[in-house]
């Protein structure tokens, strides 16, 4: 009907009964070829080769039933071009010759193409991933080093390696058997909360320095290190289990149980720390001298956050245990929680140099010890000497000369801080270096000068 639209075939050709072609019509499409050349030569001339003996069959099935079935061929063009062609072709009523009709499957062919491309990058990256799984798998499980996976909503066992499971004395199918088997279940009732308490660190801040939990039926202690793994379903907690210090040092014929147990029962407080200071273990007596209730509370924290001079004294007594290895009666005031201010000396000691490491921290409180007899006498007959000039010299004088006196104590006792360090000793006074050189001329301490005690 004249008024609908029509889909014209690309390509129809008139043959006759031998296959030549008598007539050539193209569809817009394709209105850009010139096939005039085509009239004349036998259509099996004009597509591919290797389509011509499938394209004799469908012309002798045309004239024996009348109509062939559909068959895609590669149609060469004048110009070069070369198309997939789906073609059916149906015989003339009077006999008198054949009609061929085609469909361009140009866009099809490339759909398809691009198909199987994109089924053979997921075949490529399907095996890509095994291979990276089995990977994973051999070195998880024949990792000397513990490791565990807990699910971070209820902290049961995701996975385990085989030396995890000997750390915590059950075996892996054990383990495998009881989905729900939580980890906190494994712990010592009191070391739970601490347990839990360094998860939600790792949660809120992606990391946290390690903890010591004892595992297994000996309650061996181990240090426990956590970090958040991204899922695409879950949140995962990696737990990387390693011998305690206390386990590596111990030697035939000592518990390192019993270790642990003395310097928590100690009377000073104890505290390992790393190089920044972050506190990683503390003993009661630690815990009752900063007034805090529980470990847990002072995991990750930084010592200096107690100390008197916050940031100067951690960052000196750090300096000298690495240039050092150790430091002894390092004097300072420790600040509690509560508000409550004792004067205390720290001992501490670590491995020397700037490799890792850490450092363990011993606390005295030195409070209510007697001032030893004859301490502080450089410094009252230095203030005594002044206070004889009054009334021969003004109290703009006095003054003066009195703040010179406690400005060169104080000089000298952070010089003995440091151990003669004048970098660590102008951090401790808040100075810069260069003016500390000033007031080390001024006051004539450079190296071989005497000490003064006092003014005249």
């Amino acid at each position: 009907m004249r008024g609908e639209n029509v889909a014209l075939p690309d390509v129809m050709l008139m043959l006759d009964l031998e296959g030549v072609i008598r007539d050539a019509t193209l569809s817009n499409v394709l209105a850009g070829e010139h096939i005039a050349a085509w009239i004349g030569s036998p259509w099996a001339d004009t597509v591919a080769e290797s389509d011509s003996e499938g394209l004799r069959r469908m012309l002798a099935d045309t004239r024996r039933t009348g109509v062939s079935a559909f068959r895609n061929l590669t149609q060469r063009f004048p110009s070069g071009l070369e198309l997939p062609i789906e073609y059916t072709a149906l015989r003339l009523g009077d006999h008198t010759g054949l009609i061929a009709v085609g469909k361009n499957l140009r866009a099809v062919a490339e759909l398809q193409t691009r198909l199987v491309e994109a089924q053979q990058a997921m075949e490529r990256d399907y095996w890509k991933l095994r291979e990276v799984e089995t990977r994973y798998r051999l070195l998880f499980n024949s990792s000397s080093d513990a490791v565990l996976l807990l699910k971070a909503a209820n902290l049961s066992i995701a996975e385990l390696n085989p030396a995890a499971a000997q750390a915590l004395g059950i075996s892996v199918a054990q383990a495998r058997s009881l989905s729900d088997l939580r980890f906190p279940e494994l712990l010592l009732g009191e070391e739970r909360e601490l347990f839990e308490s360094l998860v939600r660190r790792v949660r809120e801040r992606g990391k946290a320095p390690g903890i010591f939990l004892r595992l297994g039926q000996e309650h061996t202690p181990w240090l426990v290190r956590a970090s958040l793994v991204t899922s695409t379903t879950d949140e995962i907690v990696l737990l990387q289990i390693a011998p305690s210090a206390a386990v590596r040092l111990g030697t035939e014929g000592l518990d390192p149980v019993r270790i642990e147990d003395l310097v928590e029962g100690g009377p000073d407080g104890f505290a390992v720390i790393d190089h920044q200071g972050l506190i990683l273990r503390a003993n009661r007596a630690f815990l009752g001298l900063v007034q805090m209730g529980s470990e847990a509370a002072v995991i990750g924290e930084p010592l200096g956050r107690w100390l008197g001079r916050p940031g100067a004294d951690l960052t000196v007594l750090i300096a000298n245990v690495v240039r050092l290895g150790s430091v002894r009666l390092f004097s300072t005031t420790l600040r509690g929680e509560l508000g409550t201010e004792i004067e205390a000396e720290i001992s501490a000691s670590g491995k020397g140099g700037k490799g890792p490491g850490n450092i363990g921290v011993f606390i005295r409180d030195v409070s209510r010890r007697l001032a030893a007899p004859g301490a502080g006498n450089g410094l009252d007959a230095a203030l005594e000497s002044l206070t004889r000039q009054i009334g021969k010299t003004t109290l703009r004088k006095l003054v003066e000369d009195t703040v010179a006196v406690v400005e060169r104590r104080y000089i000298e006792a952070a010089l003995e801080l440091t151990g003669g360090n004048r970098t660590a000793a102008a951090e401790l006074l808040g100075l810069s270096r260069q003016s500390l050189y000033v007031k080390l001329n001024r006051y004539e301490l450079e190296e071989g000068q005497p000490a003064l005690v006092g003014l005249s």
